[in-house]
């Protein structure tokens, strides 16, 4: 089955993204692109997408939230300055995503 540019577009930063994190050794990691809910948005205009990103690793045990996102943040650098406009993120360690 052949994709449309948009999926490729979509699948390759998906995987740069999985690339950039691989270091925080994520047991799951899940990307949800909301861009099209944010057409016309400033953000959209110039070329960044809006997405939700849930990473779950063992490496936030003992760390904040503001601690975890630093690391995310720090994982992917320019990214959030060109493909990424809007980033909401939730950062588990194991044992926390068994609870939710």
């Amino acid at each position: 089955m052949s994709q449309t540019p948009a999926q490729k577009s979509s699948g390759d930063f998906e995987s740069v993204l999985r690339e950039r994190l691989a270091g925080l050794m994520p047991l799951r990691l899940e990307l949800i692109d909301d861009s099209a809910l944010h057409a016309g948005h400033a953000g959209a205009r110039s070329g960044g997408g809006h997405y939700r990103l849930l990473v779950v690793s063992a490496e936030f045990s003992g760390q904040s939230t503001l601690a975890r996102h630093r690391l995310i943040y720090n994982a992917l650098g320019e990214l959030m300055r060109s493909k990424i406009h809007a980033l909401s993120i939730q950062s588990l360690t194991p044992e926390e995503a068994q609870r939710t």
